[in-house]
């Protein structure tokens, strides 16, 4: 049998200017050298436009697979976002990802990029 967590008024709620945890990571990207700078360190980068719900389903749909994901904003004039990056190569947008999810080749693809170590 599970047991309940007391209640502690002590403790306030933190402050939303508290520093972002890792689950939270996210760059603001000026031009592209910095795409490919992020691509090139990082096993699973996402590049999308800020505040874009597409962006958050894909990382949500990582999340769920265990992988966190680097979030990469970038600026409105951009044409075909998000992009997902696996181990330095473009997977491809919401759609294909969610093709390789269903069709199971998602998690091999991590494994490889050395996001997930299962």
């Amino acid at each position: 049998m599970q047991q309940a967590i007391p209640y502690s008024s002590g403790k306030a709620w933190p402050s939303r200017s508290r520093a972002p945890e890792a689950w939270e990571l996210k760059k603001i990207i000026g031009g592209a050298g910095e795409i490919r700078v992020a691509v090139e360190e990082n096993p699973v980068v996402v590049v999308g436009r800020s505040g874009c719900f597409m962006v958050h389903v894909v990382r949500r749909l990582l999340l769920g697979q265990g992988v966190n994901p680097v979030v990469c904003e970038v600026g409105e004039d951009a044409v075909t976002l998000p992009a997902v990056f696996v181990g330095g190569r473009l997977v491809g947008g919401l759609d294909r990802l969610m093709a390789v999810h269903i069709s199971g080749e998602l998690v091999p693809i991590l494994k490889r990029a050395g996001a997930l170590w299962l």
